[in-house]
């Protein structure tokens, strides 16, 4: 018997920062993270099971002016 999904919270984002989620082995996740730090401002990335880690990528603010 399936048991009925969590309900969710809505999401907050923030204009400019991306949440970034990377399923990929070792070497993979080490290139992709090495490519995005080159060019971005992101968090210290968070490993968890399965081979995914998630990090938070800051593009700059991207909020329309007012």
């Amino acid at each position: 018997m399936a048991r009925e999904p969590r309900p969710r919270r809505e999401r907050a984002f923030l204009p400019g920062i991306a949440d970034i989620r990377i399923t990929a082995d070792e070497a993979t996740t080490r290139a992709v993270l090495a490519v995005l730090e080159a060019s971005f401002h992101t968090t210290d990335p968070r490993p968890y099971d399965g081979g995914r880690t998630y990090l938070q990528l800051d593009a700059g603010n991207t909020a329309p002016d007012d």
